[in-house]
C-alpha cells in the first residue's frame, strides 16, 4: 500500500507540473510568415492566434484567392508550430512519456 501512496503523491506532483506549464505556455507565442513575409501569424501555447499582420503591397483586389492561400498557410503552420512548442515543453516534464490528452 505504500508503494501505492506514493506513486499517487508522484501522480499529484505531475499534475501539478503539468497545469503549471499550461498556464506559461499560454504566455509563449510562435510567429510564422507566408509569402516571403507578407503574412505574418503569431500564436501561444493553447493554440490560438493572437495576431495576423497583412502587409498592403498583398492586398490585391483581383486576386483574393492569392491572400486567402496566404493567410490560410500561415495560420496552418502557426498551429503546427504552437502544437510543436507545447509537445516539447511537456516532453520536459513527462520525461518523453506519452501521456493521451496532455499534448
Amino acid at each position: 500500500m505504500k508503494g501505492m501512496g506514493n506513486m499517487m503523491k508522484q501522480a499529484q506532483k505531475l499534475q501539478s507540473r503539468i497545469a503549471k506549464m499550461q498556464e506559461e505556455l499560454a504566455d509563449k507565442t510562435v510567429e510564422t510568415t507566408s509569402g516571403g513575409g507578407m503574412v505574418k501569424v503569431s500564436a501561444n501555447g493553447r493554440q490560438q492566434i493572437i495576431s495576423i499582420q497583412i502587409e498592403k503591397e498583398v492586398v490585391d483586389p483581383e486576386d483574393v484567392e492569392m491572400l486567402e492561400d496566404l493567410v490560410l498557410a500561415a495560420v496552418n503552420d502557426a498551429l503546427t508550430k504552437s502544437q510543436e512548442m507545447v509537445a516539447s515543453e511537456m516532453g520536459k516534464i513527462t520525461g518523453g512519456l506519452n501521456i493521451p490528452g496532455l499534448t
